[in-house]
Order: structure tokens, then C-alpha cells, then sequence
């Protein structure tokens, strides 16, 4: 089984009350949940703001008890600078954490999990969709 880098929307799904069945059966198949330290600040960012204080004190557990929060480092920083440079010289613009998310994958030779495939497609790293059934 290869070795993922777990995006935000499969987090968020995840939480649902009814989340999609493909995307929770796939996710309870993982030996090893990674995540970056940017779907954390996202997530937190996301149920503060709607005040889900049990969702927060779930997901506070579930970081500190089950997943691996990827950090930042230099490498991960030149790396998002130098692809998020390029892309937007050739017209592609894209946001500053969905490249910090691809290059964490890069960095640590994950596959990138993630419903927005499409977001990450020109950053030249292994996709995965959990919500289609296709890997």
C-alpha cells in the first residue's frame, strides 16, 4: 500500500456524521495517517469559525494520538517558492497552501490524497482520489 499525504477535504470528510462510504472505508484501511502541519492550521481555522468545539477536541486527539503531522522546513519552503514561481510564469496560479501541501508531499515521497485533484495536477506529484475508486 503506498504511503499518503492526507488533504484537507478527505480529513474533512472524514468527520462527517455520514461520510462517504469509499472515502471511510479507504481511510480505515491506512497504516500510516499523515497530514501537514497547513491541513491542520486549515481544519482547526474551519471549526472554529462554525464553533464544532467537539469536532476540534476530536481532531486534537486524532493529531496527537493517530496522525503524523508533516512540518515545514527550508527544503519544503524553497520547493513551494520555486514551483509556485514557475507556475505562475506560465499563467497558472495557485494558492500558497495547497503548494505548501504538494511539496510536503514531494518532500517526504508521499502520495497526495486529496477530492482536488485538479488543485495539485501541474506540481508534477503522485494523486490519489478516494473518492472515485480509482487508484
Amino acid at each position: 500500500m503506498n504511503n499518503y499525504l492526507v488533504d484537507t477535504n478527505v480529513i474533512s470528510e472524514i468527520m462527517k456524521p455520514h461520510p462517504d462510504l469509499r472515502v471511510f472505508e479507504w481511510f480505515r484501511e491506512l497504516k500510516n495517517i499523515n497530514i501537514s502541519v497547513i491541513t491542520v492550521e486549515e481544519i482547526f481555522s474551519g471549526l472554529m469559525r462554525k464553533n464544532y468545539l467537539e469536532k476540534a477536541a476530536w481532531f486534537r486527539r486524532f493529531t496527537g494520538e493517530y496522525a503524523e503531522v508533516i512540518p515545514l522546513d527550508n527544503e519544503t519552503a524553497v520547493w513551494t517558492g520555486e514551483a509556485r514561481g514557475r507556475l505562475f510564469a506560465g499563467g497558472i496560479t495557485v494558492t500558497q497552501a495547497d503548494a505548501f501541501i504538494a511539496a510536503s508531499a514531494w518532500r517526504h515521497g508521499l502520495v497526495l490524497a486529496t477530492r482536488n485533484t485538479r488543485d495539485f495536477e501541474h506540481f508534477g506529484i503522485p494523486l490519489y482520489n478516494p473518492f472515485t475508486l480509482i487508484r
